[in-house]
């Protein structure tokens, strides 16, 4: 039993770098001094742990999005006890539905209409190996990298939130990319 258990972990450990790259996805810039994603990450996980008899799934999709729901709960009730005086409705919004977009924009990096089981296990995979190329990226690349292509901003709106140049910024997202996508082939 213990050695089930100890499997269970390693497997959930997997998804760590994704669910940290969802959480800070999600934590308003005003927050993020207040609540760590990566203390958000390990709830989760420690929750995911516990219920793991509750997991019902077979494959990693269903195991990410079961430990996308567990994050959504995890992120709302830590913003729930940070505002318990005060409402911002600005907050108040589908977490659940929002992490499941930010993880369909990481996903729409990877690959496009992928229909048989073995390539949407094959695209999991990617998308996990993606997570933990992101996190080992310099700060500001990584920023850059999920501000452009997981939220969608221009390079303007980048430029102004970071205080640096558009090339400045272009040159991060163009060396970011290159980065990625040579630790990607070195995974292969």
């Amino acid at each position: 039993m213990a050695r089930a258990a100890d499997e269970q972990g390693v497997v959930l450990e997997r998804f760590r770098d994704y669910l940290h790259l969802l959480a800070r996805l999600q934590l308003d810039p005003r927050l993020q001094s207040k609540l760590d994603a990566s203390d958000l990450v390990q709830v989760t996980l420690l929750k995911a742990h516990q219920a793991r008899d509750q997991f019902r799934g077979r494959s990693t999709a269903e195991q990410a999005a079961w430990l996308r729901q567990i994050l959504a709960n995890t992120l709302a009730n830590a913003l729930r006890d940070l505002a318990r005086a005060k409402r911002d409705v600005a907050l108040e919004r589908s977490l659940e539905g929002c992490l499941a977009d930010s993880s369909s924009r990481l996903e729409g990096w990877l690959a496009a209409d992928q229909s048989s089981p073995s390539q949407r296990a094959e695209r999991n995979e990617q998308l996990l190996q993606l997570s933990e190329a992101l996190v080992g990226l310099p700060e500001a690349m990584r920023e850059v990298l999920l501000l452009r292509h997981c939220q969608g901003w221009s390079l303007a709106e980048i430029s102004a939130h970071l205080g640096r140049s558009r090339p400045a910024v272009a040159s991060l997202l163009r060396r970011g990319l290159k980065q990625l996508r040579e630790h990607l082939r070195r995974g292969e």
